[in-house]
């Protein structure tokens, strides 16, 4: 099937991904995200595919959701936590996913580095969450990476804001990626390590995925359904029309107490 937001290419057992809204940095919108749980249903029921390696066109990997979204009404993409995150390959899929982080990476782009079963970055990947300089509420990329990336270092991402960007070298000292190679490095690199989870076997891979998932899914996942419940009852907020729009007017936004 064509897409028109992502780019997918079959290399043997694995299935390469490409977020393709390069002049928009890849943010995500209601194509993409539809177009993406689209494929990893397809994918789901394709036995022949191994492993998934997913990155970003141009110089974005992903800048979140398409700010000209936050500012329209909001409404749910599904049902719960599930519903919403339904674009991330994870959850759908029983076979690894390789993210290679091929520039920056901000807000809602860190769901695709959460989900990731090995996350690697470019020397050029940058990674921010600016979602309370926008007036959003962050709740579920945070929490996500909960189990990987020390809380205090959350916290500065969190509550910092854009004035909180963390450089590929420093994302690897706290474990949000778990290596950076050179930009031009970096597709191969990650198709080198798609190989090595191909060599194994798939019946061992899978069940030593879940086991791991299982965890996470055990300790992370209650909290983040209480997250995305502080996350829509935001909606309602003034602060959450108005970051948006002093964002896509170039102003100091006017917060409410």
């Amino acid at each position: 099937m064509a897409y028109e937001t992502i780019e997918v290419e079959r290399r043997g057992e694995v299935l390469s991904v490409r977020l393709n809204r390069p002049d928009q940095l890849n943010a995500f919108d209601w194509t993409m995200t539809a177009e993406l749980t689209d494929l990893w249903e397809q994918t789901a029921t394709d036995r022949t595919v191994r492993v998934v390696v997913l990155t970003g066109a141009g110089r974005g990997f992903c800048a979140g959701a398409d700010v000209s979204d936050l500012a329209a009404e909001r409404k749910p993409r599904g049902e719960g936590v599930e519903g919403e995150l339904s674009f991330l390959p994870g959850p759908h899929l029983d076979v690894p996913v390789i993210v290679a982080v091929n520039g920056v990476c901000a807000g809602g782009g860190l769901h695709f580095v959460a989900d990731a079963d090995v996350a690697i970055a470019s020397e050029a990947a940058s990674f921010v969450d600016p979602h309370v300089s926008v007036g959003q509420v962050s709740a579920l990329e945070p929490v996500s990476l909960a189990l990987r990336v020390p809380l205090p270092r959350l916290m500065r991402l969190a509550l910092l804001g854009k004035g909180e960007r963390l450089s590929a070298t420093q994302a690897l000292a706290i474990d949000l990626v778990t290596e950076v190679v050179p930009a031009e490095e970096l597709e191969a690199r990650a198709h080198a390590l798609a190989d090595l989870v191909v060599a194994g076997s798939p019946a061992a891979v899978a069940a030593t995925r879940r086991a791991i998932r299982d965890v996470e899914a055990q300790l992370v996942r209650p909290a983040m359904e209480r997250g995305w419940e502080a996350v829509q009852a935001h909606w309602d907020h003034p602060d959450s029309r108005e970051g948006p729009l002093a964002f896509a007017e170039r102003r100091t936004p006017r917060w409410q107490s």
